[in-house]
């Protein structure tokens, strides 16, 4: 069936497209979604009529697309978590986690649905995620995941040794 876009539709196209889809996901889920219309030609006549409002809305969406790819193109952001043994993480680093770090270490807002890690993240190091603006304008983000195991355990014994050392005075002031 073919169904013009009024959004994009991820792996088929943008606003504006005439595309092949099948009969049940137009009638299920595009149809109700208003993310597409049947290609009539009436539809398709007013789609020429809407043609250059469309190239305009798509020029200034692939030119924020690229100023935002200008931004975070080569950057690194940090998440802290916490390592177990052999740098494995107590659960995974997910996509809405590199996104608020991404929001709050470099003041770029990404939805979290264009962010692909390449399956979970679950060890500490950095990882290269890729983020997709629009089409296919894109960046690739390097994660650096850890507070490491041994950097806790050298804070700890720090901790302890100063409180050891503020009793050892106060007992040595009992005893005399």
């Amino acid at each position: 069936m073919k169904v013009i876009l009024l959004g994009e539709l991820r792996g088929k196209g943008g606003e504006g497209d005439i595309v092949e889809v099948a009969q049940g996901y137009a009638e299920n889920y595009l149809f109700p979604q208003r993310i597409a219309q049947p290609a009539t030609p009436g539809n398709i006549k007013q789609l020429e009529e809407r043609r250059h409002n469309i190239e305009k809305r798509e020029e200034k969406r692939i030119a924020d697309a690229n100023a935002t790819k200008a931004k975070l193109d080569g950057q690194s952001v940090t998440i802290d978590a916490k390592v177990g043994e052999n740098d494995q993480l107590f659960g995974a680093v997910t996509a809405a986690q590199i996104a608020d770090a991404i929001k709050d270490q470099l003041g770029v807002e990404v939805d979290r649905k264009r962010i692909s890690t390449g399956g979970a993240i679950k060890t500490a190091g950095a990882h290269v995620v890729d983020v997709n603006f629009y089409r296919e304008i894109g960046s690739k983000v390097t994660v650096l995941v850890g507070v490491t195991a041994e950097a806790e355990a050298e804070e700890e014994p720090a901790e302890e040794t100063a409180e050891a050392e503020g009793e050892q005075p106060a007992a040595e002031e009992s005893a005399e």
